[in-house]
C-alpha cells in the first residue's frame, strides 16, 4: 500500500472498509496487493464526467465503471433532480442501454436508485439506440434521461450518459450542477435504492416497449423527404448491406428503411446479433474502414450500391459507396454530411418546404464543405463546440427564439441529425437520408460518388484527416496535458511552409462558446488543423483540413501539414 499515492491509497481504505461493498468486490480488490500500479490506475481518481458523462474501463475502483460508481453518480443526479424540480410533481428518468457487458445490470441499478429517491424510472427492458432514449425524453415529457453505453470504445468499456429535459446530453455547466452533487455523494452507504418489486408495486419503476419504438420509428421515418419515391419504386431497385456491428441500430435501421419503401436491405450475418465481445472486429467503429471488411465482401457478392454501418449504440453512421471504378470506398463523416445537407436541403427547395429562415449547425472541428453547401441553399450555419450537445442545445435555443429553423447538425466523426424529434446524433435516421439520396441519384444515373465530385467541383476540394494518440492511464493523462501545454505556451509561427495567420485557444471561452480545452491554428492558405483531447477516452485527437485546387493538390497539402505537425505531437508524447 506504501507504494500509492495518498489519494489512491485512501480511497482503497474506504471501499475496503465500507459495509456497503460487497465483499466479492472486496475480494477481487485484495487480489492486487501484488500489482500497486493497477491499484493506482483504479483509484488515483474519481471516473470523471467528460464529453459523453462517465466511460471508463469496467470493473472494481473509483476510477472504473461498475455498479457502484453507477449507484454514486445516479444518487447524485436524483439530488439534483429533486433540487432543481421542488413542487413540480414527481419527476421522471428515462432509461436505455446498448449491448456492452454489464449494460443491463447498470441500467437496473439506475432505475433502482432513481426509484429509491421518490423519482418514476422508465426502463428499456432490453437494447436500445441513443436516439432513441432522445427521442423517448421528450416523447413521454421526462425530466432527465440515462443511456448505459460506450459508444463504439473497445469491449472492457462502458458508459453513463446523462441527460436533460430536452432530450440532450449535458452541457457544461448543467454537467457541473450535477458532478457537484456526486462528489457530495461521499459513501455507498448514503445511496438511496429500492428493491425492483417495490418500485414496481409503487408505481416507481415502468417498463417501456413495443408502443415506444414504433413511436420513434415513425417520427424519424416522417422526416424523410423522398418517401413517396422511395416506395413509389425506387426502393425496390436499390441494394443495401447493412450492419449494426452487433449493437442496437438492427431493428430500428431495418423497420424505418422498410417504412419509407426500402425493399431490398440485407444484414451482414455475422454481425447482425448483440455481442458485447465484438468479436468478428478490432473496433466496432464505422469511421474505420476495417469494421466494413465484412459489409464489404457481402457486397461484392451481391452486388449492392450501398452499404451502412451504425456503432453499438447507434448515434454514429458510416456509408461506403462505390466509386468511378466500381470499387467501393469509404466516405468520410465530412463527406457523408455535405452529401446529405446538398440532398436534404435541395429536396425541401423543390418541395418547397425550404424555410427562409434555415440553420446548419457543425462543430469547429468540422469540414467548411458542408457550410458552403448549405449557404448555397440559404441556411445560416452556425459552429459550436466538438460534442453533439452544444448543436442540440443550439436546437432547443432555435426552438424558443423562432429565429431560426433547425434544418441538420453535424459532426465530423460521424454523426448526423435532420428533424426536431431528438437532440442528440441519429444514426438511424442517417441512415435513412444517405439511403434515400443514393436511390434518388441512382434514379438520375449518378452514384453518390460521383454527386460528391460534382460538390467538389462546385464549392471546392475540401480535405480532412484525423489523427490520434492513445495514452492511457495516469502517465497517458499528463502526457496529453503535456502536448497541449507546448502548444499553447510555443505556438509555431509556420506550419508546412505555411505562415499560421491565427490561434484559436478556446480554453478562453472564444466567439460565446464555453471553455473548452481545444486549440485551432488558422493558415493563411485556409488550411486549419485542431488539437483536441478526447472528453471520452484516452486519447488526443489532432484535426487537419485544407482547400485545395484539385484532389491531387488538396491530398498534398494535407501530407504535407499531418507530417509536421504530427512529428512535434509524437516528438511532446515520448
Amino acid at each position: 500500500m506504501t507504494q500509492l499515492s495518498p489519494k489512491a491509497a485512501e480511497t482503497l481504505e474506504r471501499w475496503l472498509q465500507d459495509p456497503s461493498v460487497d465483499e466479492t468486490t472486496k475480494q477481487e480488490l485484495r487480489g492486487l496487493d501484488n500489482d500497486p500500479q493497477e491499484l493506482e490506475e483504479r483509484f488515483y481518481r474519481d471516473l470523471e464526467f467528460g464529453t459523453g458523462g462517465l466511460r471508463g474501463v469496467i470493473g472494481a475502483g473509483s476510477n472504473r465503471m461498475n455498479r457502484y460508481t453507477i449507484a454514486r453518480a445516479t444518487q447524485g443526479f436524483a439530488n439534483f433532480i429533486l433540487e432543481q424540480h421542488k413542487g413540480e410533481g414527481r419527476p421522471s428518468v428515462v432509461i436505455a442501454h446498448d449491448s456492452r457487458r454489464f449494460s443491463p445490470e447498470f441500467a437496473l441499478e439506475t432505475a433502482l436508485v432513481l426509484a429509491g429517491n421518490g423519482i418514476e424510472a422508465y426502463l428499456y427492458p432490453s437494447l436500445r439506440s441513443t436516439p432513441q432514449l432522445s427521442f423517448s425524453v421528450r416523447h413521454l415529457g421526462a425530466t432527465g434521461g440515462v443511456v448505459i453505453t460506450a459508444s463504439h470504445n473497445p469491449p472492457e468499456y462502458n458508459g453513463y450518459k446523462v441527460y436533460n429535459a430536452q432530450g440532450g446530453q449535458l452541457v457544461p455547466d448543467e454537467a457541473e450542477k450535477v458532478i457537484s452533487y456526486i462528489f457530495n455523494v461521499d459513501s455507498f452507504s448514503a445511496v438511496k435504492r429500492a428493491v425492483k418489486e417495490d418500485a414496481e408495486a409503487a408505481g416507481l419503476l415502468h417498463w417501456l416497449g413495443e408502443k415506444e419504438d414504433e413511436a420513434y420509428t415513425d417520427t424519424v421515418a416522417a422526416v424523410s423527404v423522398g418517401r413517396s419515391e422511395i416506395a413509389g419504386g425506387l426502393g425496390s431497385k436499390f441494394k443495401i448491406v447493412y450492419t449494426p456491428l452487433h449493437g442496437t441500430g438492427n431493428l430500428p435501421v431495418r423497420s424505418v428503411l422498410s417504412k419509407i419503401g426500402f425493399t431490398d436491405v440485407l444484414v451482414v450475418p455475422e454481425q447482425e446479433q448483440p455481442d458485447s465481445e465484438f468479436s468478428t472486429v478490432k473496433s466496432p467503429n464505422p469511421e474505420e474502414r476495417e469494421a466494413f471488411t465484412l459489409a464489404i465482401k457481402l457486397g461484392e457478392e451481391l452486388g449492392a450500391d450501398l452499404l451502412i454501418g451504425t456503432d453499438p449504440d447507434a448515434d454514429r453512421m458510416g456509408a461506403v459507396v462505390r466509386d468511378h471504378e466500381g470499387k467501393f470506398v469509404v466516405l468520410s463523416g465530412n463527406q457523408s454530411g455535405a452529401l446529405m445537407i446538398h440532398y436534404y436541403l435541395s429536396r425541401l427547395q423543390e418541395l418547397g418546404k425550404l424555410p427562409s429562415n434555415g440553420a446548419v449547425v457543425k462543430t469547429i472541428v468540422t469540414s467548411e464543405m458542408g457550410a458552403a453547401v448549405a449557404s448555397h441553399y440559404g441556411a445560416t450555419v452556425f459552429n459550436t463546440l466538438t460534442g453533439f450537445k452544444y448543436i442540440g442545445e443550439k436546437m432547443t435555443q432555435f426552438e424558443a427564439s423562432g429565429d431560426y429553423t433547425y434544418l441538420f447538425g453535424y459532426e465530423e466523426s460521424y454523426g448526423y441529425l435532420a428533424g426536431n424529434y431528438a437532440r442528440d446524433k441519429d444514426a438511424v435516421l442517417a441512415s435513412m437520408l444517405i439511403a434515400e439520396a443514393g436511390a434518388y441519384y441512382k434514379a438520375q444515373g449518378k452514384t453518390l460518388y460521383e454527386v460528391l465530385q460534382e460538390l467538389y467541383a462546385q464549392f471546392g476540394y475540401f480535405l480532412e484527416s484525423l489523427e490520434s494518440r492513445t495514452l492511457k492511464g495516469k502517465d497517458g493523462v499528463a502526457q496529453i496535458q503535456g502536448i497541449m501545454s507546448d502548444w499553447r505556451q510555443s505556438p509555431p509561427q509556420e506550419i508546412a511552409s505555411i505562415t499560421v495567420s491565427e490561434v484559436l485557444d478556446y480554453s478562453l471561452g472564444l466567439e460565446g462558446l464555453p471553455k473548452e480545452n481545444v486549440l485551432k491554428y488558422l493558415l493563411a492558405d485556409g488550411s486549419w488543423f485542431c488539437l483536441r483531447p478526447s472528453g471520452t477516452e484516452p486519447k488526443i485527437k489532432v484535426y487537419f483540413a485544407v482547400r485545395g485546387e484539385s484532389l491531387e493538390d488538396a491530398k498534398s497539402k494535407i501530407a504535407a501539414l499531418t507530417r509536421e505537425v504530427m512529428g512535434r505531437v509524437d516528438g511532446g508524447s515520448n
